[in-house]
């Protein structure tokens, strides 16, 4: 029941993410006067379906804790608790970002030696793609909970995108060592002297985004949710721009017609739909964070992110790796107080 257009983009997303995983199943948590409708014009969506009435939603306004304390009969509670209790694998909401945070980490933990969980995700970049975190699970952070993002999303890196050693960084206002706030200065001191095989590359700037500087970034939550709020906007704006040019006159028109396929593949390439579904890395089970302004093509990307991550043990994966990588050294709260 979240997201701006929920929930008819929810089961239109699922009814076209049936075309590529056609044995998955999907529990639907929500209204069923408004969720039963839309199934009936939507054969595929239904047939894979079991809808599970709840009246009540968690609205977009409502604080985190509130949210906690009083909606446990909420469609978003009693899907985080399906999977808590193994009747689901996964949870995927386009729903109030903090409050599917708290609900999640409170309902599936945290994995040991992680403090704060954070929403990661990756994103096309000029060398191929990168992963960053926090995108605004945590908008406060000390240097405590970079080095855990930093840990975490190298795992992310090694698993997903299959990078052998992939490069950290860290997102600051300059690339000087002297620039920035205590807290990246003591977690690029952390990442530097830590004894974890971790290749930390130092200190990025905003531009470096998209360059690939680094294969992971690293930033607070209410930094890494504006840069990639900004990046989806821009993508958006530089489209329209294209379109306006490509159409602009009939020789405009021509050029785009004989340069059809490759603007097609442009678009793909660009288009932050096939981006959309962001983990929330460091919880004991997969959930999913869907763009509360996705579309149907949107919401469905992020259940292939979703059944990607089931499929491939991920999560199984992310407690080995970061369990060997923390026995190898001391890189949390006695590594935070000595730098």
């Amino acid at each position: 029941m979240g997201g701006d257009n929920a929930p008819r983009m929810v089961i239109d997303g699922v009814e076209a993410s049936l075309a590529r995983f056609s044995d998955v199943r999907f529990l639907l948590f929500g209204d069923e006067n408004r969720l039963k409708p839309l199934l009936d014009g939507r054969p595929k969506a239904k047939a894979a379906s079991e809808v599970q009435h709840t009246s009540d939603v968690v609205t977009n306004e409502e604080k985190p804790g509130a949210a906690l304390r009083g909606g446990r009969n909420s469609s978003m509670r009693l899907a985080i608790d399906a999977v808590g209790s193994g009747e689901a694998d996964g949870v995927i909401s386009a729903g109030n970002t903090g409050a599917l945070m708290a609900m999640a980490k409170f309902v599936l933990k945290t994995l040991p030696g992680i403090d704060r969980p954070a929403i990661a995700a990756y994103y096309p970049t000029l060398r191929g793609e990168s992963v960053m975190l926090d995108l605004g699970a945590n908008v406060e952070c000390d240097a405590e909970n970079l080095v855990q993002f930093a840990v975490m999303g190298e795992v992310f890196a090694r698993n997903v995108l299959g990078l052998d050693q992939p490069s950290i960084g860290i997102l600051n206002v300059g690339a000087e060592g002297l620039k920035g706030n205590e807290a990246v200065k003591k977690a690029a001191a952390t990442l530097q002297a830590t004894p974890l095989p971790i290749k930390f590359y130092g200190f990025i700037e905003g531009d470096d985004i998209g360059a690939g500087t680094v294969d992971v970034v690293v930033t607070d939550g209410f930094t890494g949710n504006i840069a990639l709020k900004t990046a989806e906007g821009t993508a958006r704006l530089f489209g329209e721009f294209l379109k306006e040019a490509l159409t602009a006159s009939p020789i405009s028109k021509l050029g785009a017609m004989l340069a059809s396929r490759e603007l097609r593949k442009f678009k793909r390439r660009v288009d932050p739909r096939r981006y959309n579904g962001a983990m929330f890395l460091g919880l004991n089970g997969i959930c999913i964070k869907s763009h509360g302004g996705a579309d149907a093509v949107g919401f469905a990307n992020a259940i292939r992110v979703a059944v990607d991550l089931i499929t491939n043990s991920f999560n199984e994966n992310i407690k080995k790796d970061y369990a060997e990588l923390s026995a190898a050294g001391p890189i949390l709260k006695e590594a935070v107080a000595g730098a």
